[in-house]
């Protein structure tokens, strides 16, 4: 925060309270830019558990009269699976401090104070001087004391102008976020007892608690909220985007490797095919498609073929064995008199 109010107020002006409000936002963008690749892993780890609801399912109702059993296969499946539930949430925990710190930090912007951690005693009344439509400071909050208010040089009607829309703002975009999440689950996953429950509290009870709580917190942590829903809203459209794409790039790859699969030849030790099913073969001359109802042999594209490129004799040559000449190879000897032998039984 302190870096972007350098950048923004070297624009804008120190004092400028656009430069406190875009140095707020820009800490939000860049603490979610740099966790967007665990962020990533966090919805390809809830992806991949949704997968596996049905096989967990089972796993409970097997053991349901043995909880450690049940506990560990569970671990077992997740192991297998390459899933790690305590990771997803990574984010959330590295959000935590993030948030409570800047809450202290705004918390402790008075006039009296010589100073505020990297902020020095002059960028203090920069920061509680900078008021939004020239009565709304950003560390004043709806219902702060009157004495407060005094000290701040405030005005509670343009504190509670300003505080209203971005309380509700806030919130309509914590619900929004929240239903594109619920809207990604399975029917497995949905329909699960557990996650019904969190579905509840993340479209209804999350939101409300931001309209009710944006009275008790600063302007300054209501444009945070405003400015982390929004940005976590966009990156759920890029990041279900991504996994879209990849998830059709799989099937496309599996699609092939089935289609070779089905022209090529039965390796040894493989299941036999039926050679009552027709099987489908490409001609080598003009890319058509034949049918052989046996897989061993050759289309009738490919018979044609073949025997167009064999020689052709001359109508009435037949090739003539000349009188007394020796029998063709492979041909049983006859006895005198032009009669055959008898063959044995």
């Amino acid at each position: 925060m302190w870096l972007w109010h350098k950048v923004f107020g070297a624009v804008l002006g120190s004092n400028n309270p656009w430069a406190w409000v875009l140095s707020v936002i820009f800490l939000v963008f860049t603490l979610r830019a740099v966790l967007f690749k665990p962020f990533m892993k966090q919805m390809n780890s809830s992806l991949r558990m949704q997968e596996l609801q049905p096989q967990m399912k089972k796993i409970r109702e097997k053991y349901k009269d043995d909880k450690q059993r049940m506990s560990e296969e569970i671990m077992k499946l997740n192991k297998e699976a390459g899933v790690n539930p305590i990771g997803g949430c990574l984010p959330a925990l590295i959000q935590a401090p993030v948030f409570i710190g800047l809450f202290h930090v705004l918390r402790t912007f008075n006039p009296a104070a010589n100073g505020n951690y990297f902020f020095s005693k002059a960028e203090v009344i920069s920061f509680v001087d900078a008021k939004l439509f020239n009565g709304a400071p950003l560390s004043s909050f709806m219902t702060m004391p009157n004495a407060d208010l005094l000290k701040l040089g405030a005005d509670r009607p343009t504190i509670v102008a300003v505080g209203i829309p971005l309380t509700i703002l806030a919130g309509i975009a914590t619900h929004l976020t929240s239903r594109r999440s619920v809207a990604r689950q399975s029917e497995a996953a949905a329909g699960a007892p557990q996650t019904a429950i969190m579905n509840k509290l993340m479209l209804y009870v999350f939101p409300l608690f931001v309209i009710l709580g944006g009275p008790f917190f600063p302007l300054a942590i209501l444009i945070y909220w405003l400015s982390n829903n929004s940005w976590t809203f966009g990156q759920l459209y890029f990041a279900h985007r991504i996994q879209d794409r990849q998830k059709n790039e799989l099937l496309q790859v599996v699609e092939e490797e089935k289609q070779a699969a089905a022209f090529s030849k039965p390796r040894p030790g493989a299941r036999p095919i039926d050679p009552r099913k027709p099987v489908v073969r490409p001609s080598k001359i003009d890319g058509s498609v034949s049918l052989s109802k046996d897989p061993h042999t050759p289309s009738h594209s490919d018979s044609a073929g073949s025997a167009g490129s064999t020689s052709q004799r001359p109508a009435g040559s037949t090739s003539q064995r000349p009188a007394g000449g020796n029998a063709s190879a492979g041909a049983r000897p006859q006895s005198a008199g032009g009669k055959k032998k008898p063959r044995k039984p």
